[in-house]
């Protein structure tokens, strides 16, 4: 059992070298504060590709409505990609009261347009702003959230900016357990972009510029993925501009949303997310997949190996108890910011199941096939 105690060892000592890295790096992101007497110039657009979103999107058009931006310096694009449930009505009824500039487009105007990723596109088409800044129709979004990201802008001059997402309404167990888990997705992607190796984002709360979704060519490359509209642009923005994107770690920048509600439709949403891990480039974008997958997958046959008798308890539980701490101190400074520290104990029930979660997810989001929005998707299409 010794080459592969050693190499578990190894794998821990690997993944525990990454998350330290990157809790150092977390704390060193500059937290932007817009100083008093500052004034916004630039224009912004809004786009939030959207479907089937009736029940949520009036919220989020109304938190929008009450920013602290001058309504003459942005306006919000609604893309509807072939919504069933009305959500088109919706937008268009509030467009007509509102106080802000809201456009409602319909993908199914346009041939051959369909996916989120066409209704990026498109939004970003008609776009009259500088900087187009995005986010879901599902949020809810904070009243100096423009602000932010337009004096980042103006300060900094980034080509992207990720944002901070949290979520709300977490009574169930299986909620509060995603609220820890999405917070180290969160905390990884930020601390990654402060490294200056960005890996990951979220789609709910980024913006960018018109002119370098243009330079790097949107999409391209990678339009028959279904999943990583986000995270692509991310990477090959910070290829050709590395010194350019920006993590927008303010709190009063967090976007919130809801967890999954259900089992199933929590594996959908992963196994999408997994699914585009093959077409990373990136060598350190994809070093970092495989370090997690890797001690993960050695824990999960561990486990199995204890419970055979061939690996003795203690082995076990050294190296169980040596990822939680790990994860626990990084977790810990997360959820800080989040204002969420109070669920860093639902790490315990997390912990039991998350191990076997990725390796399934990982292995599912390469080789199956997920439900989302009333669609059926071939993660090998």
């Amino acid at each position: 059992m010794w080459p592969f105690i050693l190499l578990l060892t190894f794998a821990l000592i690997s993944y525990s070298w990454v998350i330290l890295r990157r809790w150092l790096a977390w704390a060193k992101l500059p937290e932007p504060t817009i100083p008093a007497g500052w004034s916004a110039t630039t224009k912004l657009s809004v786009i939030i590709p959207v479907r089937n979103e009736a029940a949520n999107i009036l919220y989020l058009l109304q938190d929008l409505q009450k920013q602290n931006y001058p309504a003459g310096l942005f306006e919000v694009i609604v893309v509807d990609d072939h919504s069933e449930d009305g959500t088109a009505t919706v937008v268009r009824q509030f467009a007509q009261t509102a106080t802000i500039t809201i456009k409602c487009i319909g993908l199914n105007t346009y041939v051959k347009y369909k996916g989120k990723k066409a209704s990026v596109q498109k939004g970003i088409e008609l776009a009259e702003g500088e900087l187009m800044v995005f986010t879901d129709g599902d949020c809810r979004v904070q009243t100096d959230w423009l602000q932010l990201y337009s004096y980042t802008y103006q300060t900094h001059q980034p080509k992207f900016i990720s944002g901070p997402v949290s979520f709300i309404n977490t009574d169930s167990l299986l909620e509060r357990m995603q609220l820890v888990e999405f917070a180290s997705l969160i905390g990884i992607g930020g601390a990654s972009i402060g490294l200056g190796k960005p890996n990951m984002c979220n789609g709910a709360n980024l913006a960018y510029t018109k002119q370098v979704f243009e330079e790097v060519n949107g999409f391209g490359g990678n339009e028959t993925i279904a999943s990583g509209d986000d995270e692509f642009l991310l990477h090959k923005i910070s290829q050709k501009y590395p010194e350019k994107v920006f993590f927008l770690k303010n709190k009063q920048a967090i976007v919130y949303t809801e967890a999954r509600k259900t089992i199933s439709s929590f594996f959908s949403q992963r196994i999408r997310w997994a699914s585009k891990w093959r077409a990373y480039q990136q060598w350190y974008v994809k070093l970092l997949a495989l370090i997690v997958f890797i001690v993960n997958l050695l824990l999960f046959v561990a486990f199995f190996m204890m419970l055979g008798g061939v690996l003795s308890l203690s082995v076990f539980i050294g190296a169980i108890v040596a990822k939680f701490a790990v994860d626990f101190l990084f977790l810990t400074r997360i959820l800080d910011f989040l204002g969420r520290r109070k669920y860093i104990w639902y790490m315990l029930p997390l912990q039991i199941v998350y191990i076997p979660y990725v390796v399934l997810t990982a292995v599912l989001g390469l080789a199956g096939r997920y439900q989302w929005k009333g669609r059926t998707i071939k993660t090998d299409d």
